[in-house]
């Protein structure tokens, strides 16, 4: 019992020597690090300190350089005409640029006139050739003149299409414009079984013969 006793003991000082060792080492070792990344933060604060005087003292000396005027090198040198050369110079830039300006300004004026003149043009014809145009009640109107038997609103609407294919006549618009031709009595409606027939009126599919005169030569 006395030896395993004295075995015991002797590794527990062992181990308690080795961890005491290891904490000293570890915090040496954490004041060391302190140590350099305080030394380094004060590095980067007198770099950066040194960057903001040396960007002044830039921006000193370019306004320095640009509005201190050059000492002549002899009495009789002359610095002025460099001077309006320098200054010359621009104006004239500003003027060449003012003039591209305005010189694409017309042309993109003129190429956008001329855009336009056609369309103009096309759109005037098209309201033209539309005035031009007889209208559908016309069109009807003319048609059951002509014709000297009754004609169904599907019979008118198929003769106006083949006469006249560009323009879109449907049967249901042509049968609602000869109801309103026969309410204003220039139309007549005869209706035969289901089927409805339309003529012009008397007055407009018999002139001829109230216009022909009597035979006397008997």
């Amino acid at each position: 019992m006395s030896e395993s006793t004295t075995d015991t003991t002797g590794l527990t000082h062992q181990y308690s020597a080795q961890v005491a060792a290891d904490l000293e080492t570890n915090l040496k070792e954490q004041e060391r690090i302190g140590g350099d990344i305080a030394a380094l933060q004060q590095q980067l604060a007198a770099l950066q300190h040194d960057h903001s005087v040396l960007v002044n003292i830039q921006q000193a000396l370019g306004v320095t350089q640009t509005t201190k005027e050059p000492t002549p090198a002899t009495e009789t040198a002359t610095v002025p005409s460099p001077r309006q050369k320098a200054k010359s110079a621009p104006r004239s830039k500003q003027t060449a640029r003012k003039s591209t300006a305005a010189r694409e300004g017309t042309t993109a004026k003129k190429s956008t006139a001329a855009q336009e003149r056609p369309t103009a043009k096309k759109s005037t014809a098209k309201s033209e050739t539309k005035a031009a145009q007889p209208t559908l009640v016309g069109l009807i109107r003319h048609h059951l003149t002509e014709q000297g038997e009754p004609r169904s609103a599907a019979e008118i609407s198929a003769a106006l299409g083949q006469a006249h294919p560009e323009r879109d006549i449907k049967t249901k618009v042509v049968r609602v414009t000869l109801e309103g031709l026969v309410a204003r009595s220039q139309a007549q409606r005869t209706k035969q079984g289901s089927s409805v027939f339309y003529t012009a009126p008397e007055a407009e599919t018999k002139p001829a013969a109230e216009a022909q005169p009597e035979d006397t030569s008997s």
